[in-house]
């Protein structure tokens, strides 16, 4: 890991944990540190060398981490990174989905690092991505599907309890958004195996 991509994370996860500490409020603080760093991010990406994607790896790396240490609930700080990042991104149409899908995938991997309930996390990416596509004309349908795809990528390379944990947190009905699952979920099938993003 990189310098830049520490710095990034460190920068993130030290907001979240500030704010949750100061005011207790785990989705708002999640949305505004997520929202302001990927606007900032995003601006300087190519200045630095940095690919978009990379910046969002490491900024839902950060907020995952932060909110692990002050024991926040992961549900609410997932939610508040699939919102916080497409604010900050201004993203819109297939390239937002695609970020909701990769973001999916990360906070999943990360939360299975911290030992967090996964569970959780996804029922959260879910939410997120629903009320992200509402403040964004996305389809809802359409960002929940990325968001439980990129979780499930993710889920199966944690393992089968994982994946298993994930698929039932997903498959619920959230907000009157049905969910609609793309096969295969499996890493190996989607040539995502070894992604490096994830990390």
């Amino acid at each position: 890991m990189t310098a830049k991509h520490a710095g990034l994370m460190a920068l993130v996860k030290d907001g979240v944990v500030t704010g949750i500490k100061g005011s207790g409020d785990i989705g708002e603080t999640t949305i505004d540190t997520v929202a302001g760093t990927t606007a900032a991010a995003f601006k300087g990406a190519s200045k630095i060398g940095t690919s978009a994607r990379e910046a969002t790896t490491d900024i839902a790396t950060g907020a995952i981490h932060g909110a692990a240490e002050v024991g926040a609930h992961l549900g609410n700080t997932a939610k508040g990174i699939v919102i916080g990042v497409l604010r900050g991104s201004e993203q819109t149409g297939r390239e937002a989905l695609d970020t909701i899908d990769h973001v999916a995938g990360v906070v999943i991997r990360h939360t299975a690092e911290v030992g967090g309930e996964l569970g959780d996390a996804a029922a959260g990416l879910i939410a997120g991505a629903i009320q992200a596509a509402k403040e964004t004309g996305l389809d809802a349908e359409n960002a929940a599907s990325a968001a439980a795809h990129g979780a499930l990528r993710a889920a199966d390379t944690v393992g089968s309890k994982a994946l298993n944990t994930v698929r039932q947190a997903v498959t619920k009905i959230v907000s009157g958004t049905k969910v609609a699952l793309k096969e295969p979920f499996s890493s190996s099938a989607d040539g995502n195996d070894t992604d490096p993003s994830l990390r």
